[in-house]
C-alpha cells in the first residue's frame, strides 16, 4: 500500500474574508419574536455559520430557516464564483446571496423519493413491487426480487455506482444508464443489509417514474411539487441560460487517504476531486441526475421540507396527502452499520432520519427527517421545533477536524430554537 505524501495530509483551505464583507441578509427574514424566538437565538446561530466559514472549507454558506412557517434567517457568506482553490488566478468575486442557486447533492433523494410515494399514493404502484414489475430487464443477475422499497432504504444489494452513470456524455442518453444498472449484479442479498446507492438509486427510480407515467422526471416534478409550490427553481439541473447562477463547488480539505479513499471510489466511481469537477460540469449541471442535482436557492429547499412538516400542504396548496408524508417518513431501518457509508444511519423511505441523543439534525431530534449531500449540504424537518431548514454550502472536504464546526451549526439550531412538544 502507498504511504500517503505529507502534502496530501494538509487540508486545501479557501481565503476567507471579513464576515460583514460577505454576508448577505435576505429581506425574507421575520421577527423571531412572533414565533416563541429572540433577536440573540437567531444571531447566536448565524455566528455558529460564521464560525463554520472561518474554518476555510468553503467558499460560500447559505442557511435558511422557517419556524412555525416563518423565516426566521435567510443569509449567505462568502462567494459563490472566484474563491475556489480551482479557480484560475484573478478570476472576479462574486459574492453568494440568499437568491444564489446551490446543488442539493444527495439531499435530491429525498425529492425523488416523493415522486415514488406520490405515485403509491395514486394508487399507481406499490413499494413492495418488485423493480421488475416496471423494468423487466432489471431481472437480470438475480435482481428478480429487489423491490422499491429496498431501492428507498438502501438494501437492494447493488450500491456500486455504474461507469455509465458518471459518464458526461451518457447523461442526455438515459437508455444507457438504464442498461447498465440492468446490468449490475448485487453484492449483497436483497433486503438483508444497508450499503448506501449514491447514484444509482435515482436513475432506477426516475425510470420507473418515467415507464408509470409517460413522463420524464423533471416534467413530473415541475407538475407535481415546483408549480404547486410556485418555486422558480427547484428541479433536476438547470437551463444552460441559468448557469452562471450556480455556486461553484470547490475540493478543499486533506486528500482522502485509504480506506476512506477506496469507500469513496466504490460509492461513487471516482475519486473525490474527479467529483468535484464533475459536479462543476456544465453537462452535470444541465442534465437530470436524480440522486444527486436539485438545484435550487435555499429558501426553496426549506420550503420543500416546510410542506412536509405541514402534512404536504404549503399556503392553499396540497401537495401530498398527510398519510403519504407519515410512510414516507417513517422508520425502516435502524441500528445498522451502513456497508458504503461505514457508520449507523436511521433511515426511512427516502429519508435520513435524526436521533434521540444527537444527529445529523442537532441534539434529541429524534423525529427530524431529512438528508446529507455531498458532502456537508444538509436539509431537514424537525416536528418537535416546528422548523425546517437548508443549509447549503459550496466545499467538498471529506474528513477533516474543521469539520466540528459543521456539527456546532446544527447543535446550536438544536439548542437554541426549543422543542415545542417533548
Amino acid at each position: 500500500m502507498q504511504r500517503p505524501r505529507l502534502r496530501d495530509l494538509l487540508p486545501i483551505t479557501v481565503r476567507t474574508f471579513d464576515p460583514e464583507e460577505v454576508t448577505t441578509k435576505s429581506h425574507r427574514e421575520t421577527d423571531p419574536r412572533g414565533v416563541g424566538l429572540t433577536a440573540q437565538d437567531v444571531e447566536a446561530i448565524w455566528e455558529a455559520v460564521v464560525t463554520f466559514y472561518k474554518a476555510g472549507l468553503h467558499p460560500a454558506i447559505a442557511l435558511c430557516i422557517r419556524r412555525r412557517g416563518e423565516i426566521i434567517l435567510d443569509r449567505a457568506i462568502g462567494h459563490a464564483r472566484g474563491n475556489s482553490p480551482q479557480d484560475p488566478e484573478g478570476m472576479p468575486l462574486v459574492k453568494a446571496t440568499p437568491d444564489t442557486l446551490y446543488n442539493f447533492f444527495s439531499g435530491s433523494k429525498t425529492v425523488t423519493a416523493m415522486l415514488i410515494h406520490l405515485l403509491e399514493e395514486e394508487d399507481k404502484l406499490h413499494v413492495d413491487e418488485p423493480v421488475a414489475t416496471f423494468i423487466p430487464a432489471f431481472a437480470k443477475r438475480r435482481k428478480h426480487s429487489i423491490t422499491i422499497r429496498d431501492v428507498l432504504t438502501h438494501r437492494a444489494g447493488i450500491p456500486a455506482t455504474p461507469e455509465e452513470a458518471i459518464n458526461l456524455e451518457l447523461l442526455s442518453k438515459p437508455e444507457e444508464i438504464t442498461r447498465a444498472f440492468c446490468e449490475l449484479e448485487p453484492t449483497h442479498r436483497p433486503g438483508s443489509v444497508q450499503a448506501y446507492q449514491a447514484v444509482t438509486s435515482g436513475f432506477i427510480l426516475a425510470e420507473i417514474i418515467r415507464r408509470v407515467t409517460g413522463e420524464n422526471i423533471r416534467d413530473f416534478l415541475t407538475a407535481r411539487i415546483r408549480e404547486p409550490l410556485k418555486m422558480k427553481h427547484f428541479n433536476y439541473g438547470v437551463p444552460p441560460e441559468q448557469l452562471d447562477r450556480v455556486a461553484v463547488d470547490a475540493f478543499t480539505g486533506p486528500t482522502p487517504t485509504w480506506p476512506y479513499k477506496n469507500l469513496v471510489q466504490v460509492a461513487f466511481g471516482a475519486s473525490m476531486r474527479e467529483l468535484v469537477d464533475l459536479s462543476n460540469d456544465p453537462r452535470f449541471r444541465t442534465a437530470a441526475v436524480p440522486a444527486a442535482n436539485i438545484i435550487a436557492t435555499p429558501e426553496e429547499i426549506s420550503r420543500f421540507f416546510e410542506t412536509l412538516l405541514c402534512g404536504g400542504t404549503y399556503e392553499d396548496a396540497r401537495v401530498f396527502d398527510q398519510r403519504t408524508v407519515a410512510r414516507a417518513t417513517e422508520p425502516q431501518v435502524t441500528g445498522q452499520v451502513d456497508r458504503v457509508l461505514m457508520m449507523p444511519i436511521p433511515l426511512s423511505m427516502g429519508f435520513m432520519l435524526g436521533g434521540r441523543t444527537f444527529g445529523f439534525y442537532g441534539p434529541r431530534t429524534a423525529n427530524a427527517f431529512g438528508h446529507l449531500g455531498f458532502t456537508n449540504v444538509l436539509g431537514w424537518a424537525d416536528p418537535d421545533r416546528d422548523i425546517s431548514v437548508a443549509f447549503m454550502n459550496t466545499g467538498k472536504p471529506l474528513l477533516s477536524a474543521r469539520m466540528l464546526a459543521w456539527l456546532n451549526v446544527t447543535r446550536v439550531i438544536g439548542t437554541r430554537i426549543p422543542r415545542d412538544r417533548a
